[in-house]
């Protein structure tokens, strides 16, 4: 295990060229990898481990789109597709990956074939840290462990398929066995791990919930949305307004500090382009540190948590939720963008 120090905080990392996958498969061959639900997560990490030679199964409600999507993606039913119960008996390492409300109603399922030994893996820390209101409380002779990606399962799948990794958080709940460690940095070499940082269960969900709201996706959408209509509403058409708001970023800017930082990016821009960035971004964080500290709070409260397990276990759920990703979709800046992209080079070919 390898030490960041910035500025005298200390992290815990760990890279691939100190715990190589070749190492990962001798820990973990032994074990069976059952791999429940199959849609955000699922899918990137249980063909990731099939692809590094890991035993993987893959549990999953049959008749569900999901069954039909693991089918296509090679997974053979009663050889290495199952139902959740099914896998849950089979497995000796069980992750997770159901939604949050989901892991709430195949709780009781799961819990039955946690037997002594086992290692229950998630890749959020929602339902251990607010077991108040999930009920999620495991048994105290497994192992509980965590392996976050920090970016969507599709990202991770595909980055893996470039030879590269996505960064990814560990930690450890629960150490019955005495090999939690080692269980959960080989699975998260095997999920396709750049390198793997350590944070508790509590720091995960957190963090996690304040970026998903924040400049992940609720804040980013939001301060698109404001210099769109500003633009707008100053006379710009829809596709100068969509390429300086969005195309610009994604496309150009976003992969620049990616590759250096955002010094690197400001150093690769005009400098009147540099001048009026260095002089605006602190108003920006200014106007935008009390919503941030609002939205801390909220998610530190439990607040958040329990917003969203009411809304997802509601039987409407799915509708109201496509309802407000179609208003999304149908927004004049959304359209625009469908139109500027189709416009690509790559897409017009």
């Amino acid at each position: 295990m390898a030490k960041l120090n910035f500025g005298g905080v200390e992290e815990n990392v760990v890279t691939r060229s100190e715990f190589p996958l070749e190492k990962a498969r001798e820990i973990l061959k032994n074990e069976t990898i059952a791999v429940l639900g199959y849609g955000v997560q699922g899918p990137g990490q249980s063909l990731n481990l099939k692809d590094n030679g890991f035993n993987v199964i893959v549990g999953q409600r049959k008749g569900s789109k999901s069954w039909d999507k693991a089918v296509e993606d090679g997974w053979v039913p009663g050889e290495t597709l199952f139902d959740i119960e099914e896998a849950c008996e089979k497995g000796t390492i069980i992750e997770y990956l159901l939604s949050d409300a989901g892991q709430i109603s195949v709780w009781p399922t799961v819990k039955k074939h946690l037997t002594a030994g086992k290692a229950l893996y998630f890749s959020h820390g929602f339902g251990i840290t607010y077991n108040d209101k999930t009920g999620i409380v495991p048994p105290a002779d497994v192992d509980v462990i965590l392996v976050a990606p920090k970016g969507s399962g599709t990202s991770l799948r595909r980055l893996f398929l470039q030879g590269k990794g996505i960064n990814s958080s560990y930690a450890i709940y629960q150490d019955a066995t005495g090999k939690a460690y080692e269980r959960v940095i080989a699975l998260g070499v095997g999920v396709g791990s750049g390198y793997l940082f350590e944070t508790s269960f509590k720091r995960e969900v957190y963090s996690d919930l304040t970026g998903e709201r924040g400049t992940l996706m609720g804040a980013i959408q939001g301060i698109f949305s404001a210099q769109y209509q500003v633009l707008r509403e100053n006379g710009h058409t829809p596709s100068e307004a969509f390429n300086e708001t969005v195309e610009e970023l994604s496309q150009s800017l976003m992969p620049l500090i990616a590759e250096n930082g955002m010094d690197w990016m400001y150093a690769n821009c005009s400098t009147t382009a540099q001048r009026g960035a260095l002089d605006w971004w602190k108003k920006f964080r200014d106007a935008t540190l009390p919503v941030f500290r609002d939205l801390y709070e909220s998610v530190k409260t439990g607040n958040e948590a329990q917003i969203s397990i009411d809304s997802n276990s509601k039987p409407d759920y799915r509708e109201k939720l496509n309802a407000e990703l179609k208003e999304l979709h149908e927004s004049e800046m959304w359209r625009a963008g469908e139109t500027v992209r189709d416009l690509r080079p790559e897409r017009s070919k």
